[in-house]
């Protein structure tokens, strides 16, 4: 069953990315297939002299491939609107599933080149594939790293073989494709929205999951950096969630969870089962420099994937919340004794950086 899709984006916003972005990434993409050769020549000239192997060639490559990957989409895009009978019978089920089918061609093709341009391997573990199908699903994921949203599609629809609802930063929308894309899909985008809509828009998404489904969503709310962790804690402890406050600082590795979104997804969709998903291997990369600075990475990706029956998942508000911290401490637990050694060297020297600091003086009195 197709899930009743929240309000479409509304305002100029929308017809800025639409009308500008959109057509300016196609033309993008265009000027650098025509121009391939001349931008190969000057990486290949400039990569030697760089530091790292052919870090700038690497980096390159997969800029241009995710450029044209844009414009294919968009294209696709375009098409299939024109197939729906210019929008008409977008929601219908062949539909639907086209557009699951292009989501996943598309996050599939960008890890195959991951894994092989940028020197990465990822693997799962845990509940496996089949154990994670026939019933509807909950997903409650932890966010750390730069394209982690896009690895945990990817193994949502290429491995688990799922069709994701998905709530998201509004952020993402400036990327044209996955503009149109997810916004044709069962995809809620958090951004200017009140408290009362977010938790609306969620509570739509997770009603009537059917046994393909999945309905993900990401409890820190963003991602894991040492500074969100330490602003978090000092919020639950200026809102006298002291024991709370206590849990979250014996996690080094994850931001205390929101429990509000989780828990009207887990009510909104007594009947499905829960998959706690944890990973590590992306968490240093903070930044442009940070994934410039470890070009090729060299280094395994891993998830691990618990599964949780539904008769084993609270469905009150107050349990709901205890049971979510638990699993967010096993989380760090699991991070914490699988972090790759490039993960553990990066929080090692950002913490002699953060200890070279000069700090403010502590007001008297």
């Amino acid at each position: 069953m197709t899930a009743q899709r929240p309000a479409g984006p509304r305002g100029w916003t929308p017809w800025l990315r639409r009308l500008v972005l959109a057509p300016a990434v196609v033309a993008l993409g265009v000027f650098a297939a025509a121009s391939l050769p001349l931008l190969g020549l000057v990486a290949l000239v400039l990569a030697p002299v760089l530091p790292g192997r052919m870090r700038l060639l690497r980096l390159a490559w997969f800029v241009l491939l995710y450029l044209w990957l844009e414009t294919a989409l968009l294209i696709a895009l375009g098409a299939l609107w024109v197939a729906t009978g210019f929008g008409w019978a977008m929601t219908a089920p062949w539909s639907q599933r086209v557009h699951y089918r292009l989501l996943g061609l598309t996050v599939g093709l960008l890890r195959l080149e991951a894994e092989r341009v940028l020197g990465v391997t990822i693997v799962h573990d845990g509940a496996t594939p089949g154990e994670l199908s026939g019933r509807p699903l909950v997903v409650l994921a932890r966010h750390a790293g730069a394209g982690d949203s896009f690895m945990l599609i990817d193994a949502l629809v290429n491995v688990v073989d799922r069709e994701p609802r998905i709530v998201l930063k509004a952020a993402l929308q400036w990327d044209p494709g996955l503009d149109i894309l997810l916004n044709r899909l069962p995809t809620h985008f958090v951004g200017d929205d009140s408290r009362e809509q977010h938790l609306a828009a969620i509570r739509v998404l997770a009603t009537a999951l059917d046994d393909d489904d999945a309905f993900v969503i990401f409890p820190e709310g963003g991602n894991f950096t040492p500074e969100r962790r330490a602003r978090s804690i000092a919020w639950l402890r200026a809102n006298a969630m002291t024991e709370r406050a206590e849990t979250a600082e014996r996690m080094s590795n994850v931001l205390p969870p929101r429990e509000a979104g989780t828990t009207v997804a887990l009510l909104a969709a007594p009947e499905a089962d829960v998959a706690i998903v944890a990973h590590t291997g992306l968490e240093h990369l903070t930044s442009i420099r940070a994934l410039w600075r470890y070009l090729p990475m060299d280094t395994e990706i891993r998830l691990h994937w618990w599964q949780v029956p539904k008769g084993e998942v609270p469905r009150d508000q107050a349990g709901i919340a205890d049971w979510l911290f638990g699993w967010w401490a096993i989380v760090d637990s699991w991070i914490e004794a699988n972090q790759p050694p490039v993960v553990r060297a990066a929080r090692a020297d950002a913490a002699a950086h953060a200890s070279t600091q000069p700090r403010n003086a502590t007001p008297a009195g």
